[in-house]
């Protein structure tokens, strides 16, 4: 009998152990709210949002101390949308492209009235395409279960290496001195967002990774996985922080389809503790000569108008969504008791032709009802100038774009978010 008892002490001793030395833990955020944003086609739009300050999702992670320093970890991550239990959004817009990727006065301007009028129907057909990929698939690369986040990895004494789906190093640095966090409408990333300013993750990706108290530091490798150098994606990110400073800069490269060098984002960012709160700040110059996905239209439309004037739309619509720009944040967190107040400046400052520059100021607030529940009131208010057209979102969906170009558009958002 003493025999049989101290070989199951011996047992529930092993499994202990296995149980300390192997962790699963389901975790997610449940968000959302009610919305009102002005300024779209057909007025202010009243609805019931998922996301009003983070994506709502549900996820697992896992580690396995394996001794000596090494672990073996990984994430699975999804998207799920509070208001459809579906696994994509639509912003307010729907499928709505801006003005300067719709209309022929502004994608062929060079051409007679009588001939832009002509050939609207064929660009109809064109932008009705492309905004079906924005309207619903949100995601550059279409929805999928895990889409925020898959990754295994192996965590040694000198670094991490990650392999899979993954955020991308100019994100990382974008939310860490962002003063939201990347959280609700009022975020940096929200005036950048059609077309993107910042790769937010990218598939297929090899990282290595160093992190200690006050230094993070990654490097990353997308492969394209089609022809050599197509779609690959190259990033770094270096940055200090310790309780009262911050210091980062952070660097994204892709290639579009047919391997040229597409979006490039060098981002830096600080913080700075003042007063009883902290002062953020960050800048990133965006560059895209040759953007992904729009390659293709010209084949479509060769049969339409002739192999002439679809080479001329090809370029009009690669035109409209290159970038040249600088996006600039600027935000103030203060937290008194349970409640964290947050106020934002950011501005996209288009340095093409078209000018399409957008700002954004805002304040938000969010006050714990617990360790894991707090209740949410944003109001962010974007100003587009010129062909700007962006319209406020929240912090898991996009806003899409206002009526026309040049319209202001304001958002009210109330909401209620539970950590698990």
């Amino acid at each position: 009998m003493k025999s049989r008892l101290l070989a199951m002490t011996c047992l529930s001793a092993a499994t202990t152990v296995s149980v300390a030395q192997s962790k699963v833990e389901l975790y997610g955020i449940v968000d959302a709210g009610v919305t009102q944003v002005s300024g779209l086609k057909g007025g202010s739009i009243t609805q019931l949002a998922s996301g009003v300050m983070e994506g709502s999702r549900i996820g697992l992670r896992g580690q396995e101390d394996l001794g000596d320093g090494y672990r073996a970890m990984f994430t699975m991550e999804n998207r799920l949308e509070l208001d459809t239990g579906g696994i994509s959004n639509r912003p307010p817009s729907r499928n709505q492209l801006p003005d300067r990727a719709t209309y022929a006065s502004y994608l062929l301007p060079s051409l007679p009235t009588v001939q832009q009028s002509a050939l609207q129907p064929v660009l109809d057909r064109v932008s009705n395409a492309l905004g079906t990929q924005v309207g619903i698939n949100v995601r550059s690369d279409g929805p999928a279960f895990f889409d925020r986040q898959i990754f295994v990895g192996l965590v040694t004494p000198v670094g991490a290496v990650l392999a899979g789906r993954m955020y991308t190093p100019g994100y990382e640095l974008v939310g860490t001195f962002d003063a939201l966090n990347a959280q609700s409408s009022l975020a940096s990333g929200q005036i950048a967002a059609v077309p993107y300013a910042v790769d937010i993750r990218v598939s297929n990706a090899l990282a290595y990774r160093v992190q200690t108290d006050t230094i993070t530091a990654s490097l990353m490798v997308g492969f394209g996985e089609k022809a050599v150098d197509t779609g690959r994606f190259v990033g770094a990110m270096a940055m200090y922080r310790n309780e009262s400073f911050g210091l980062g800069i952070a660097y994204n490269q892709r290639n579009n389809e047919n391997g040229q060098r597409s979006l490039t984002s060098t981002v830096v960012g600080a913080h700075l503790q003042v007063g009883a709160g902290r002062l953020h700040a960050s800048a990133a110059a965006i560059h895209d000569r040759h953007p992904s996905a729009v390659s293709g239209i010209a084949a479509q439309i060769t049969t339409l108008v002739g192999p002439t004037l679809a080479s001329l739309i090809q370029e009009a619509y690669t035109d409209a969504v290159r970038q040249d720009a600088v996006l600039w944040h600027l935000g103030y967190r203060h937290r008194a008791g349970a409640a964290t107040f947050y106020a934002a400046y950011n501005k996209y400052n288009d340095l093409r032709a078209a000018n399409a520059d957008v700002a954004s100021y805002g304040v938000a607030c969010s006050y714990a009802l617990s360790k894991r529940t707090d209740v949410s009131a944003v109001v962010t208010h974007f100003n587009n100038t010129g062909l700007g057209q962006a319209a406020p979102g929240g912090g898991g969906y996009l806003g899409g774009v206002t009526a026309r170009a040049g319209a202001d558009s304001t958002s009210l958002a109330l909401g209620v978010r539970h950590r698990f």
